[in-house]
């Protein structure tokens, strides 16, 4: 479908530039292939949680929704190609308070999203398009670097101006689910 443009701004003026790569222990991957899928249809992606490359076509709410649930990889690096930042955290590692902080850094922010992600590597992982950092802490402040540097700069994702609101195409409450297993051999790749 057609993606409208977005009528939400963010609280500050987007950066100039790509200022996330003095951010320490960012990895950072030039994504050029956007090809949609349509769900059940997976994307054998190469990284978890994945920061790039084919997904579903349709995005994850991403104004400032903080998910209970693990959602669809696919639907999460939509909203990355619309300018989101993606806080996925491994519900095993982060709870109580340090899950609550983290929230506070998502909840009604627009291009903004987080959910559980089962079996991460780290306690917290923050992805933006072509852009990841996995960190122990989920107060370090390197969170809020990634933040700054990455969510809606118009330099470093490739849809400037699509919305993150999918009301009524996207069910927040119901979000299309995680897949752990490996993709098949039906899976797209993930492109270049």
């Amino acid at each position: 479908p057609t993606e409208p443009e977005s009528s939400s701004a963010t609280s500050e003026a987007p950066p100039d530039r790509d200022t996330s790569t003095s951010i320490e222990g960012i990895e950072i991957h030039p994504y050029t292939s956007r090809n949609h899928v349509q769900a059940p249809t997976r994307v054998a992606y190469d990284q978890a949680p994945p920061f790039g490359g084919n997904h579903d076509n349709m995005w994850a709410t991403c104004t400032g929704v903080v998910y209970t649930k693990a959602i669809r990889n696919e639907s999460a690096v939509h909203s990355l190609e619309h300018g989101a930042v993606w806080i996925a955290y491994n519900p095993d590692q982060v709870t109580g308070d340090a899950l609550a902080k983290l929230a506070q850094k998502v909840t009604n922010q627009p291009y903004m999203l987080m959910s559980p992600y089962p079996g991460l590597d780290k306690p917290v992982s923050l992805q933006s398009w072509g852009h990841r950092l996995k960190l122990t802490d989920p107060a370090d402040p390197r969170v809020d670097q990634f933040i700054k540097a990455l969510r809606q700069n118009s330099f470093t994702f490739p849809e400037p101006g699509a919305t993150c609101d999918s009301t009524g195409m996207f069910d927040e409450t119901n979000p299309p689910p995680f897949d752990p297993t490996p993709p098949g051999p039906d899976a797209m790749p993930v492109g270049s």
